[in-house]
């Protein structure tokens, strides 16, 4: 069973996996992505060290049935993994975007600003 949030990560890590992978993304998107991995991030994180203070009190309680144990187990080492990826992905994204920025700088300075006059050529007249 899925819930809403795990939906719409899974829809962010797909779209990151994309635009790291090269696909074109514009200025804004790079900066919705930016934004919502790292709240991504945040909540993994949070997840994460709520996980492992169950984990840690379930421990101290020797009475904690172990198959209780496991599952907080498993969920510490499924959110450890999640985190990995999204800081592997940001980090990907980053990456990205500078080179997407550059590219964009690159061109622009290639054509030329429409604000500055062009250089006289030889055949030009001033």
């Amino acid at each position: 069973m899925s819930s809403l949030p795990e939906k719409l990560d899974l829809a962010l890590a797909v779209r990151l996996r994309e635009v790291v992978g090269g696909e074109a993304a514009s200025e804004t998107e790079l900066r919705m992505l930016a934004e919502e991995a790292d709240g991504w991030t945040r909540a993994t994180d949070a997840r994460l060290r709520a996980a492992e203070g169950r984990l840690a009190q379930m421990n101290a309680d020797p009475a904690s049935p172990l198959a209780e144990i496991a599952a907080e187990v498993r969920r510490v080492e499924a959110l450890s993994r999640e985190l990995e990826e999204a800081r592997r992905l940001i980090d990907g994204l980053e990456l990205r975007a500078r080179e997407l920025r550059t590219a964009w700088l690159t061109r622009r300075a290639d054509s030329g600003s429409p604000l500055r006059p062009k250089p006289l050529g030889e055949g030009d007249r001033a």
